[in-house]
């Protein structure tokens, strides 16, 4: 019950993310706004390569494998529609089958990452905070690079009381 928790959230930020990366246009995905900045597509590659390496082997093996090269993540790499989707699916997949086999007892086991031991627990809420955290740059440069045609993915602006008569984005209650 609890990792079905996590599941739910991961996937609730995936979709957000899905939604914004939606919004940009082909030519602003590897826009930068400024220096030392990202584009979408980069943070969309920082993600993938994230998750990859956390899950893949996730109670074996250290959360930062020897084969990823975390630098390389961010380094100045022109990718195209097809490849931001092929990268943002190739992590959320490694993430979502590594969730679908957890079972609520192993929360409390050691997990290592750069070899420090984190619960399992602790290490979904660090990766879960992580990937809120870089989704919502994703939100935020679409919105930006939209130039005023975004499409709300939560709530609109001055909207609240009418949502909140019928709170459709909310996990349903059982």
């Amino acid at each position: 019950m609890l990792i079905r928790d996590f599941i739910d959230e991961y996937a609730r930020y995936r979709r957000i993310g899905d939604k914004a990366i939606a919004q940009v246009a082909d030519n602003d995905l590897n826009k930068v706004l400024s220096a030392d900045n990202n584009s979408v597509a980069v943070i969309v590659r920082h993600i993938s390569g994230n998750l990859i390496s956390r899950f893949a082997d996730f109670l074996t093996s250290d959360g930062e494998k020897p084969w990823r090269d975390r630098d390389s993540e961010f380094e100045d790499v022109m990718y195209d529609r097809q490849s931001v989707a092929q990268m943002w699916a190739d992590g959320w997949q490694v993430l979502e089958s590594e969730l679908s086999n957890l079972p609520d007892d192993l929360l409390h086991e050691n997990v290592y990452i750069r070899g420090n031991p984190l619960t399992v627990h602790e290490a979904l809420c660090r990766s879960l905070a992580h990937v809120s955290y870089h989704v919502g740059q994703i939100v935020f440069l679409a919105r930006v690079l939209n130039e005023g045609n975004w499409q709300w993915i939560s709530i609109p602006r001055g909207q609240s009381g009418e949502y909140n008569k019928k709170p459709t984005k909310e996990k349903k209650l059982e």
